[in-house]
């Protein structure tokens, strides 16, 4: 499945490119084919960043990648909220 998702991320950031230069490049005097190619480019797009998001995620799920640095949550003991500890931005 991780192939089939890495081979439609491949084509369809090819197909944004390819869409969107045709898209950029296009006459003025042809509106419909520029809004053609631009939908197209928004597609190609749309599903290339999606596959992106879906790779990154089964790549860091399996190991493969390091997980991204967050900080850990600590639990709320404070009673009073005026008391404020360490820095405040």
């Amino acid at each position: 499945m991780k192939k089939l998702i890495a081979i439609a991320n491949v084509i369809a950031w090819g197909g944004f490119w390819a869409f969107g230069y045709l898209a950029l490049t296009t006459a003025p005097e042809q509106p419909g084919r520029m809004v053609t190619a631009a939908i197209l480019a928004g597609i190609g797009g749309g599903v290339g960043m999606l596959a992106f998001l879906w790779l990154v995620r089964h790549a860091e799920a399996t190991g493969y990648a390091r997980r991204p640095n967050r900080a850990a949550k600590r639990p709320d003991t404070r009673t009073d909220d005026s008391e404020i500890h360490g820095e405040v931005i």
